[in-house]
This record gives structure tokens, sequence and C-alpha cells, in this order.
């Protein structure tokens, strides 16, 4: 399993809301792809600047062949702290 989590920032805090609200149909696209277990690109609930990323993907060759389709927006984004995760199992939490 691959997640891939962490942040980004925007320019400025007004335009947080319409970044999150453009990548809206690539979230969608990307839970219909085959091999994604979660995807979301989310408002953060404390600073107003800061896009939160999580994705979860069944193993690598799903990561690469929506790596190949994916097609983002154009969006000016800056300083992404995003990290990419490997784990070989998944367990309930409670």
């Amino acid at each position: 399993m691959i997640i891939i989590a962490g942040h980004t920032r925007v320019k400025t805090a007004t335009e947080r809301d319409a970044a999150v609200a453009a990548f809206a149909k690539m979230v969608e696209r990307a839970r219909a792809q085959d091999g994604c277990l979660d995807l979301s690109i989310t408002a953060d609930s404390l600073e107003a600047d800061r896009v939160n990323i999580f994705e979860c993907w069944r193993d690598q060759p799903s990561l690469d062949a929506w790596r190949k389709i994916a097609r983002g927006p154009k969006v000016a984004l800056r300083e992404a702290q995003v990290k990419l995760y490997r784990s070989d199992k998944a367990e309930k939490p409670y």
C-alpha cells in the first residue's frame, strides 16, 4: 500500500477554497481509478492558506497508471510538504 500525505499552501488565504474546488473533478476521477483506496484534497481547519493532501493506493502500478492520466488543474501552490510512505499492512485503529 502507498500513502501520500502532507500539505501545500496557496499564495493567499483568499485563494484556498477556489484551489480546493479546482481539484474536485480530479479527486472524483482518482477515486474511480482502479487501485485508488482513497484520495482527498481539502481545506485545513486551522490555517487559512493550507491545503491538505491525502492519497492511498493499493500498489505502485496503480499509482503509476494514475499519474499518467491525472491532469491536475493549473493552480498556483507553494511550499509543498508532501511525502510518500509504503506499508505492507493495514489494520483497524480501534
